[in-house]
């Protein structure tokens, strides 16, 4: 089995899924899997991955919030530090006969990858950090060789590689099943890219962000990926975070391309073909691994499942960042173009162009609206599925749901505490009887219930209620209209959060507003 996370990856941003950054890749997996339309993540990089790979709520494991990142006591869910006694995935498939092997990005502290139950790792045990310095990647267990890096070094190729030599590795012994993580950090920040792949966008990024989000949407209409009473939202908000609600930028729409001055225009797309340069490139490492199954008789019995951490990343405003994560910008011009995205540089994309990641969706990583949870989801696994190749699932789902799928497919038991369902018959074609999903990340929170979705914007946001069939754009806000069903999905809301971790918050003010 293989399961791959990209990081950061918006709905829209792959081809198979609308985009204009080449996947050709991801795209043959796709027209010969399914692309779900709705596995929800947890809206951020850690959260994400502690739901992913202990099939728990991430708070239940106390990491509602980032490794390490404002824990307080009394506030269990905000540990940032996932117990011992946890169970994960690649532990659980160890104790079934499998090797387990990960490439990529951890960022789930420590005990790390190997205490998890990882036989190998190779690449970043924190967060984020750059593609260009091989001393932020790791080898594990201690002592075992690294793979000869092709130079200059390039992360997302490092990563592959020993993902490649891993798997030689279990080759080894003759009938054991392997089970890989391939948890890509691209296309995180800071945006780094081969030069001749980021020129190879430029032109494509001087269009602007309105019109390459509207002939998303046209192609993600014509892929059925939309439902035809959908409108493409306008421009969303940039929405409150620590560097907006500071500089002014928190209620304000992103700017209309043609209103921005020249100079910033061209600064603002070389940050996008940056960004595509690193989607571009990972789908080629990704062709290399499927190369690899495919020369060695496994791509017909392997199950690949490849999604994305969360939505994308507007962190912080439309202009993005520079030097590190916060208020810094350097407008770039001249020849300073030409040397964004290289050695020495660390940039983000701002999130105008996080508006056209999430195509159709509102608000981005961080937030419980569609554009936060929602990403690219393929399965790819020709000798499991069942159905025309190609097509598109449409069931609600939850990276909580992994573990116990996965599971089910290897053939071994999910532990009692986990708190996902067995979602292994869609791949069959059938139907699961799944209950209602649930969010809360910086004390913006959802809940989803069969069409309904309960949702609301940091801690003081009031509660808005949408018909996710009829509009899961998120444009017409209902609660006014049934208040009676807002009072019981606020009150089942309010219940997994009790019993979850999720209340107490730390956030300010208090849940419910005026508590200590």
């Amino acid at each position: 089995m293989l399961l791959i996370a990209a990081d950061d990856l918006g709905y829209s941003d792959p081809g198979c899924y609308g985009g204009e950054i080449e996947t050709p890749n991801l795209n043959r997996l796709a027209a010969g899997g399914i692309r779900f339309t709705q596995l929800y993540s947890s809206a951020r990089c850690c959260p994400s991955r502690a739901a992913l790979l202990t099939g728990q709520h991430p708070h239940k494991v106390g990491m509602g919030n980032m490794v390490g990142g404002q824990a307080r006591s009394g506030y269990p869910g905000y540990e940032g530090r996932i117990g011992e006694r946890v169970r994960f995935l690649p532990g659980i498939l160890r104790e079934g006969g499998y090797t387990t092997l990960m490439a990529g990005k951890w960022h789930l502290g420590e005990p790390g990858p190997l205490a998890r139950g990882f036989d190998e790792f190779y690449g970043m045990l924190h967060g984020f950090d750059s593609f260009w310095d091989a001393s932020k990647y790791t080898r594990l267990p201690g002592g075992r060789p690294e793979i000869p890096s092709r130079a200059p070094f390039y992360a997302t190729d490092a990563i592959t590689d020993h993902a490649l030599s891993f798997l030689g590795g279990a080759r080894r012994t003759a009938g054991k099943p392997w089970f890989l993580y391939l948890a890509y950090n691209a296309p995180h920040f800071p945006l780094h890219a081969p030069r001749e792949l980021i020129d190879k966008y430029q032109s494509v990024y001087e269009q602007g962000w309105d019109l390459i989000r509207e002939k998303r949407f046209e192609r993600m209409r014509k892929l059925g990926l939309i439902d035809p009473r959908w409108r493409l939202p306008e421009r969303s908000i940039v929405g409150p975070n620590r560097v907006s609600n500071l500089n002014g930028w928190a209620a304000k729409q992103n700017p209309a391309w043609a209103d921005i001055p020249a100079d910033r225009r061209k600064d603002l797309a070389r940050r996008m073909a940056v960004f595509a340069a690193m989607v571009d490139r990972m789908d080629w490492n990704i062709g290399r691994v499927v190369a690899d199954l495919e020369s060695k008789g496994e791509l017909e019995n392997t199950l690949i499942l490849f999604c994305s951490d969360n939505g994308s990343c507007a962190e912080w405003d439309p202009w993005g960042f520079d030097l590190r994560s916060g208020p810094d910008n350097v407008l770039h011009a001249g020849d300073r173009l030409l040397e964004m995205g290289q050695p020495g540089t660390y940039h983000s994309y701002g999130s105008g162009w996080a508006n056209v990641g999430n195509t159709p969706w509102r608000l981005y990583k961080h937030y419980t609206h569609e554009g936060g949870i929602s990403g690219p989801t393929i399965a790819h696994w020709p000798a499991g599925l069942r159905g025309r190749p190609g097509g598109t699932g449409n069931q609600p789902w939850h990276f909580i749901d992994v573990l116990p799928t996965l599971a089910s497919v290897a053939g071994v038991r999910a532990p009692e505490e986990c708190a996902g369902v067995n979602m292994a018959p869609m791949f069959g074609g059938a139907r699961v009887r799944r209950g209602p999903l649930f969010w809360e990340h910086e004390g913006s929170r959802a809940v989803r219930e069969g069409k309904w979705k309960l949702t609301a914007v940091y801690p003081r946001g009031q509660w808005e209620l949408y018909d996710m069939e009829a509009d899961r754009v998120e444009l017409s806000n209902v609660a006014a209209s049934h208040p009676e069903r807002v009072r019981q999905m606020a009150a089942q809301w309010e219940a997994w959060a009790r019993a979850n971790g999720a209340i107490p918050w730390i956030w300010d003010p208090p849940y419910p507003a005026g508590t200590e």
